[in-house]
């Protein structure tokens, strides 16, 4: 009899692996099948940024310069590599979509079981995040955010898992992600914070996150040496920072938003020193005056900054990316992007509330020496939030810069769930 049950329990844990793995597997494909049917009957073209990167992917491809310093290259480098295998077109970079897509579903699911959840819990975050709309519609979208963020997932398995060596490895990618978006730099002081909070150990914490600033200095420093012979002085991966600063913090902006550069009032673009001046140049010139106003209108900036995350979190626009140029009605957009913003807000704004109140968790534990206590997958969801939210916060504001974060909200807002739930049942006892 003991034997008997020995050996049927052994057959359940089998049984339950291969239903888990049919489960995620079955949710892949519906997603992947949903961003291919996405793509072939809602053919959108590129536009603006996005079209700005398709144009230099096929150049580069074709022997053409890899940019001139302006903004970063590292997607259209990428996507060039594709174009110089298969042929430029719009199709095969949607194509190529599709395979950074997947690779997110099979990160997320790698996470998942390195972290302390329940299966059921795994399971309704993976869903939730696969069948996210973003998730679906931005493999029509030309945009750096797909590669990005699935850097960024790469990342995040490494840090969780058991890997030999893995802050060397996470320093190189920061490095790869840091040419995508030149902000990423500081994920090194992320990795500190993490480590720090969780572990104590200083000297640890800061040797890890040494390795990882200094494995991306090495991965970006061919790039800065390229772009500083190319201007003829010190020059970092893009020099659009400058004009993001300025063009999202002056008297004329009132929505966080895009503006024309030249409609700021008295716009250095206007004057002949800057026409006249390379491009490291106009981008110093634009971000001191952009310092130099935030620091004359703090009130104005912060509101500016407010409405800047708003724009970032809760008014999802770039929904529509994906369908510009289709032929789509101007109805059936209105209509996907009520649906999309309105899941959007569902799932974002209550994950935004649990991160706010889990800050105030982890400035108490910090308070009271118990920080090591935290969830520390918890605990990298709120650094790496506040860590993109610290940028937009001072940048721009737009819809698709929360797309790296959604694991973060959807993970969040489960939590949210998780505890209303529990909270609900106690009462009901």
């Amino acid at each position: 009899m003991e034997i008997r049950n020995f050996w049927n329990s052994g057959d359940y844990i089998e049984d339950n692996r291969n239903n888990s793995s049919i489960y995620y597997n079955v949710v892949i494909g519906f997603g992947m099948l949903l961003s291919i049917l996405w793509i072939i009957f809602v053919k959108s073209v590129p536009f603006s940024d996005f079209d700005y990167y398709y144009n230099l992917a096929v150049s580069i491809a074709g022997g053409g310069q890899w940019g001139d310093t302006y903004t970063s290259v590292g997607y259209p480098i990428v996507l060039a590599g594709v174009f110089k295998l298969f042929g430029a077109s719009v199709f095969t970079a949607k194509l190529f979509n599709l395979l950074f897509t997947f690779i997110n579903y099979i990160c997320l699911k790698y996470i998942l079981f390195k972290v302390k959840l329940r299966e059921i819990d795994r399971k309704i975050i993976f869903f939730i995040f696969v069948f996210f709309p973003s998730n679906i519609v931005y493999n029509n979208i030309l945009g750096t955010e797909l590669i990005f963020t699935s850097i960024l997932f790469i990342i995040t398995c490494l840090y969780f898992g058991d890997i030999k060596y893995k802050y060397f490895f996470i320093g190189l990618l920061t490095g790869l992600n840091t040419m995508i978006k030149p902000f990423f730099i500081v994920f090194f002081f992320a990795v500190f914070l993490v480590d720090f909070l969780k572990y104590k150990k200083l000297l640890i914490s800061l040797r890890n996150s040494l390795v990882v600033l200094v494995m991306c200095a090495v991965v970006i420093s061919p790039w800065i040496y390229r772009n500083t012979k190319l201007m003829g002085q010190f020059t970092y991966v893009s020099n659009n920072g400058g004009i993001v600063l300025y063009i999202n913090n002056n008297s004329q902006n009132n929505r966080g938003r895009w503006m024309d550069a030249s409609k700021v009032e008295n716009s250095i673009v206007k004057t002949s020193q800057y026409k006249n001046a390379n491009r490291t140049q106009q981008n110093k010139m634009l971000s001191n005056a952009a310092k130099k106003w935030i620091m004359s209108h703090p009130a104005e900036f912060m509101e500016l900054g407010f409405k800047r995350l708003f724009n970032t979190y809760l008014f999802g626009d770039d929904i529509l990316y994906s369908t510009y140029g289709s032929g789509i009605s101007h109805d059936m957009n209105a209509s996907i992007f009520l649906y999309s913003n309105f899941i959007r807000v569902l799932i974002f704004l209550p994950a935004i509330m649990y991160i706010l109140i889990y800050f105030l968790k982890i400035i108490l534990s910090v308070f009271r020496g118990e920080s090591h206590l935290l969830d520390k997958f918890k605990l990298y969801l709120m650094v790496i939030f506040f860590m993109f939210t610290c940028v937009y916060f001072v940048t721009e504001g737009q819809g698709r810069y929360a797309f790296p974060e959604t694991f973060v909200f959807v993970c969040c807002f489960y939590f949210t769930l998780k505890y209303l739930a529990f909270k609900f049942k106690g009462i009901r006892a």
